[in-house]
Parts: structure tokens; C-alpha cells; sequence
């Protein structure tokens, strides 16, 4: 028996279950894998990495609970893209979806491509080749390679998958999270158990003090890790009783990603020492090499390119349905609106962010964006959780079935810590502010465009 359609036209088919595996696929991706040699560099000792992922968890986990309460008020299409417009109004809410199809989403989709290539590549040890660069008047245009025609193919793939069916994707998409989190947890315990690790590497530090700016920027790569704990609240209109499932999807999805995020680089920290992590890419692959020796290196990073897949596929199931919901309201071109009229899913907007991916993948220009996005979306859910308190002034739907947990405590402390890493953002890595500013101004003359074709358009039951 198929499920009934909701208001926007796209069906409640996902429980519970699939929502949390949803939230942790999205959250768990290259990040956790790359991202703590580069903080251990910023920070210098093992105490103050480890405090890093604590803190970004509890900021994580604060706007988690912030999140639910406005996916149990607001339980359509669209996540941010909804809150931001039912709190201030629709430029507002319209900037946020902009962002989210170029930084939110299309660019590290592209990324997590890039990265299930190269992984792959080093997991059959496969010679990646000189690739075909293309440059007009010193400027490279694009870069075309054996590995990028791998990542290309597997885009393509999972927008077919998704595409067909919201049952199919996320089975695929529930198998693919199961195995990265028995990954996870395998790496875990067999490095305590059986790997060749120290624990005297917790005690080394480095000589130079920590500082509030290194540690800020340091949050920067672990906010980027931790970005995807919102996941459900963008599915909101498919998702089976949201006022309690949405809440509960992300308050556990955050929760068990964050102890898995402590212990993960916990095993890091017994297998090397310090020095020997700071700025390295792949320290989980390094990790694993010191752990059990040189002949696992091929089997890891096999099994991390199949782990990369889930976040990959989570990011193409969630991105569309903002630039669905965008559309429905007037404010994007209406063919991306639409589903398809067989699938019941948003082909043309599932189909338009496999063409941006594939184009950053050609292009490679998300290189430079890791503290761009980290800036970005940390701006946005900041204004997203400011909005709730402006909702909660107002006083609408005040019969609620879940409110937000420690409220107003909760969401200060996200507020609070967000502005903090996105001050010193901008005082360290002032470019970001530059293409942020960009990106906004952009996002506003398209705004005007569409408000133009479309100046009016009556609210939509939910």
C-alpha cells in the first residue's frame, strides 16, 4: 500500500530508523578521516584536539535540539530554506537556499566524488595518470582524468538511485551508513585491542601555547566535520510523524556521531604521536598503517571509499528538496519544482545538482572552499536558530508536541559559540568573508529576479 501524499505532493515514507541514518550519513563523511591532522597542527596537543571535537559536538548537538523543534513547527520540504522564511521573511530564506545549492551541498558532493576516487585508486592500487588540463590565458578551466571520470560516474549513479524512488534511496542509503558505522566502530576497538598504538602519545604537547584564535579556527575544520546534523529537517515533508520523529532523528543521529567522533580520534592519538599527525591529510589511513602495518593501508582505504558513499548519497537525497521547496514558493525557475509524475520524487532538481557536481568536479573549484563552507553554513544556522527565538516571541503553534531542550540555555550556546568561530573566521581567513559577501550579493539580484516574475504567492498548507 502506498503512503499518502502530504501537502507539498511528496510522501511520508521515512521512519525513525532511516531519519537517524540519514542525519549520521550526512555528518559522518571525508572530514572525520582528514580534518584532525590540521587541527593538531592549530591546537599542539592531544587534550586540546580531543576538546576541539567536544566542543564541536556540544554545538553541534545544541543546534540539533534547536533544529527539532522548528521541524516539528515546520514539518515541510526544505529545512533552513522554511525556517529562515517563516522567521525573517523570504530574501532571508532565499539566500539560505542559494547558498546551500553551491556550498551547502553541490560542492562537497563533488568533494566526497573526488575523495571515493582517490580512495578506490589507492585501494587497487591503480596509477591515476597525468590528467588533461584545459587553461585559457593562464587560468585552468577544467581537468579531465581517469579519476575524475570515476567521480563523475558515481554521481551520475546515485542521481539515478535517488531519482527512482525515495524507497530505494534510502535502503541504498541505510545499507551504505550501517557499514560505515561498522567500520567505524571495527577501526575503533580492534585499534585498542590489538593495534600497536601508545598512550603515552596523549601526554605529548607542543611548546607553543594555545591561543583563542587557533582554537576558533581549529573549530572551523571541526564544525566542517560535524556539518550534516540538520539532515532530517530538510526531508521534513517525507518524513512519518514529524513532531516526534524529527526531533528524535536529530538529537541521536548528533549524539552518536559525536561519541563516535571522540573515540575515532582517540584511536588516532594512541597510534600516532602528535608530530606525527599535524597536517596530515589522510590520518586516518596513516592511523590505521601504524596500527596494524603496511599490508592493511590497501583494505582501509577501500573501506573508507565505500564509507564515503553514504555521505555522497545522503547529500543528493537532501539538497533537492530545498531547491523543490524554492521553487513551489515562487522563488527559483518552476521546472525544479515539479516531480516526476511516476517516481513522485523532484527529478529536475535532483538532475540540476548532479549538473553543478559534476562541473565543480571538472573544475576542481572547491579546493579553496573548506573555510568557506565551514563560514557559510555556520552563518546560516546561526541566523536559523535566532529565528526560532523570534519565533517563539511571536508565539505561533504554541501547543507543541517537543520543545526545545534547555531552552533558552540551548540556544545561546549555539548562537554564541557560532559568532565566536565565525569572528575569528573572518580575522584569520579574510577571504572567506569576501566570498561570502560575494555569494550574498549574488543570491540578492536573483532574489530581485524572481520576486519579479513572481511578486505574489498565497502560503501553501502544510
Amino acid at each position: 500500500m502506498k503512503k499518502p501524499l502530504n501537502g507539498d505532493g511528496l510522501r511520508r515514507e521515512i521512519g525513525l530508523f532511516s531519519a537517524t541514518i540519514l542525519v549520521i550519513a550526512n555528518m559522518v563523511g571525508t572530514g572525520i578521516f582528514t580534518t584532525s591532522g590540521f587541527i593538531l597542527a592549530e591546537v599542539g596537543s592531544a587534550g586540546a584536539l580531543l576538546l576541539c571535537w567536544l566542543f564541536g559536538g556540544i554545538f553541534a548537538l545544541c543546534g540539533a535540539l534547536c533544529y527539532g523543534e522548528l521541524g516539528a513547527r515546520f514539518p515541510r520540504a526544505g529545512g533552513e530554506y522554511v525556517f529562515l522564511t517563516e522567521s525573517f521573511g523570504r530574501p532571508v530564506g532565499f539566500l539560505s537556499g542559494w547558498i546551500s545549492l553551491f556550498v551547502g551541498f553541490s560542492a562537497p558532493i563533488a568533494a566526497a566524488a573526488i575523495a571515493f576516487a582517490t580512495y578506490s585508486f589507492q585501494a587497487f592500487s591503480i596509477p591515476v595518470g597525468d590528467p588533461v588540463v584545459i587553461a585559457i590565458g593562464g587560468w585552468q578551466i577544467a581537468t579531465f582524468s581517469w579519476l575524475n571520470a570515476v567521480a563523475i560516474a558515481v554521481v551520475v549513479l546515485f542521481s539515478l538511485v535517488h531519482y527512482h524512488s525515495l524507497h530505494v534511496g534510502s535502503n541504498i542509503q541505510n545499507g551504505l551508513t550501517i557499514f560505515k558505522i561498522a567500520l567505524i566502530v571495527v577501526f575503533i576497538v580492534a585499534g585498542v585491542l590489538f593495534g600497536k598504538g601508545s598512550a603515552a602519545n596523549f601526554m605529548t604537547a607542543s611548546a607553543e601555547s594555545l591561543s583563542a584564535e587557533k582554537f576558533a579556527v581549529s573549530l572551523i575544520f571541526v564544525s566542517f566535520a560535524y556539518s550534516g546534523w540538520n539532515a532530517a529537517a530538510y526531508l521534513g515533508a517525507e518524513i512519518v510523524r514529524p513532531q516526534r520523529n524529527i526531533p528524535l532523528a536529530l538529537a541521536l543521529g548528533t549524539t552518536m556521531v559525536m561519541v563516535f567522533y571522540l573515540l575515532l580520534n582517540g584511536v588516532y592519538v594512541y597510534a600516532l604521536p602528535p608530530g606525527q599527525m599535524q597536517g596530515v591529510l589522510e590520518v586516518g589511513a596513516r592511523s590505521a598503517t601504524a596500527l596494524f602495518g603496511t599490508s592493511i593501508s590497501h583494505l582501509f582505504s577501500g573501506a573508507v571509499a565505500l564509507g564515503i558513499l553514504s555521505v555522497l548519497s545522503a547529500m543528493m537525497m537532501t539538497g533537492p528538496r530545498i531547491y523543490y521547496a524554492m521553487s513551489r514558493d515562487g522563488l527559483f525557475f518552476s521546472m525544479f519544482g515539479r516531480l516526476s509524475m511516476t517516481r513522485k520524487t523532484p527529478a529536475a532538481a535532483i538532475f540540476l545538482q548532479t549538473a553543478l557536481a559534476v562541473v565543480m568536479v571538472l573544475t576542481a573549484a572547491f579546493d579553496t572552499l573548506l573555510i568557506y563552507i565551514g563560514f557559510t553554513l555556520a552563518l546560516c544556522a546561526m541566523l536559523t536558530v535566532i529565528g526560532l527565538i523570534r519565533i517563539r516571541r511571536r508565539n505561533v503553534s504554541a501547543e507543541m508536541t517537543y520543545k526545545t531542550f534547555g531552552y533558552p540555555l540551548t540556544p545561546l550556546i549555539f548562537i554564541l559559540g557560532n559568532a565566536w568561530i565565525i569572528f575569528f573566521s573572518l580575522k584569520s581567513r579574510p577571504v572567506a568573508g569576501f566570498a561570502g559577501l560575494a555569494t550574498i550579493a549574488a543570491g540578492l539580484a536573483v532574489y530581485h529576479f524572481f520576486q519579479r516574475s513572481n511578486p505574489a504567492k498565497p502560503e501553501r498548507n502544510t
